[in-house]
């Protein structure tokens, strides 16, 4: 029927009527051809609506960082050391820590991974056990993990953690990363972040973890293998002194110096780290010295003034004596609440057995009650490098015997609720 219709609308048209015939097939030639050019430019159009809401909400997310951690960020992203990131990170993607877990190509929502899930990218993972010195809060499970046959350490934050210990989770990670990276500070080497509540900061592990621990084991000389001498004492001080003098150049003050807070390697480097209770002041997240022990704080911390640098001097030459002493408690027959007045009276530190005059006397010079009468941590370091020159480096240093733990937690001044978390 239509083609009879078109056959005689076509033997209308003279043969040469060029008008006519277009109009007669205007439905073939223009109306279905602009149709389909239509819709083919909206759907050009669509894709690039589409691309650019999605550019621009990754912006927002970035733009939402504070100014100055975005420019930390860059800075830090430049010095990341030790391992590789394992596949499928990326160490310069995400905007608020240095590593971040790549998102899927098609901007489909990641699924929610559990503990186990997450750790699927390192080998070798194994829950690192509670210490005296090493522990967790309760949001955050340590483990002990290998990336590129390197040692790491896993801090996790819990599945069942809340919007609050995430925030505080990721915000130490931040806090660590602007810190910049030091040769005795121990390597933080990003954090992997993913959705809700998928996140795992990872650090540098040290072989012979806290310096508290080790120093015990050298008491076990025969058993344990491990000794130290004076010289190895000066050479690990300098080390801590030259990170505490590198964090006091940043504006921040460590107020937790002490040997539980010093990890050391398998060449006997000691590195400083429980930077908690930095963070905390920072960021006002609780009150303090609320968790730190007050039988390493100065004087005028333990009377409620702020801490400085001079006060991380005062604990500094405490650390000192933990080291002559391979590990014993500093003021071991006071209870905390009793070192205030006692040093208030003139009273200090008695010299270890066989502690030189010249360790002792840098112990002194950091532990003055006047704050400024003590020793920068600038000139502490040149006497200790002095001292290293000249100290026994044959000589292990002795102890009369084993410490009972339990004794230690009384007499350091431990409370049955203090939280012993060092990463």
């Amino acid at each position: 029927m239509a083609t009879n219709t078109t056959t005689a609308t076509n033997e209308a048209c003279a043969p040469n009527d060029n008008l006519c015939i277009a109009v007669t097939h205007r439905q073939a030639v223009i109306v279905i051809p602009s149709l389909l050019l239509l819709a083919s430019a909206i759907t050009v159009v669509t894709m690039i609506v589409l691309t650019y809401v999605r550019r621009r909400r990754v912006r927002r997310a970035a733009d939402a960082a504070p100014p100055r951690y975005r420019r930390s960020l860059h800075r830090r992203s430049r010095h990341l050391q030790g391992v590789d990131a394992p596949p499928g990170i990326d160490p310069l993607e995400h905007e608020e820590v240095p590593m971040a877990v790549h998102k899927r190509a098609t901007g489909a929502a990641v699924p929610r991974v559990t503990a186990e899930g997450r750790l699927g990218t390192f080998g070798q993972v194994t829950p690192l056990p509670r210490t005296l010195s090493v522990g967790t809060d309760g949001g955050v499970v340590l483990y002990r993990a290998r990336v590129d046959h390197k040692g790491v350490v896993l801090r996790v934050l819990k599945d069942s953690a809340g919007p609050e210990e995430r925030r505080r989770f990721l915000g130490f990670a931040s806090f660590v990363s602007e810190l910049g990276p030091h040769p005795f500070l121990p390597a933080a080497l990003g954090s992997v972040r993913g959705p809700p509540p998928t996140s795992v900061m990872v650090v540098e592990d040290l072989r012979h973890g806290d310096l508290l621990g080790f120093l015990w084991r050298c008491r076990r000389a025969d058993e344990s293998g491990w000794s130290i001498t004076e010289k190895r004492i000066f050479t690990m001080a300098t080390q801590v002194a030259s990170a505490l003098g590198y964090l006091h150049s940043r504006s921040c003050v460590h107020g937790d110096v002490g040997a539980r807070n010093v990890l050391v390697g398998g060449d006997l480097t000691a590195k400083l780290w429980g930077l908690g209770a930095a963070y905390r002041r920072r960021t006002r997240a609780g009150a303090d010295g609320a968790a730190e022990l007050k039988k390493w704080q100065a004087p005028e911390v333990l009377a409620r003034r702020d801490f400085s640098p001079s006060s991380d001097v005062w604990s500094f030459g405490l650390l000192l004596y933990e080291m002559s002493t391979l590990g014993e408690p500093p003021f071991a027959p006071l209870r905390p609440s009793e070192l205030l007045q006692h040093l208030q009276r003139g009273n200090f530190l008695q010299r270890p057995p066989g502690c030189s005059g010249t360790l002792f006397a840098a112990m002194s010079s950091c532990c003055q009650w006047n704050p400024r009468r003590r020793v920068t941590v600038g000139t502490l370091a040149e006497k200790l490098r002095a001292g290293e020159r000249t100290a026994n480096g044959l000589t292990p240093v002795r102890a009369a015997g084993p410490l009972d733990p339990e004794r230690y937690l009384r007499e350091a001044g431990y409370g049955e609720a203090y939280n012993y978390a060092l990463l």
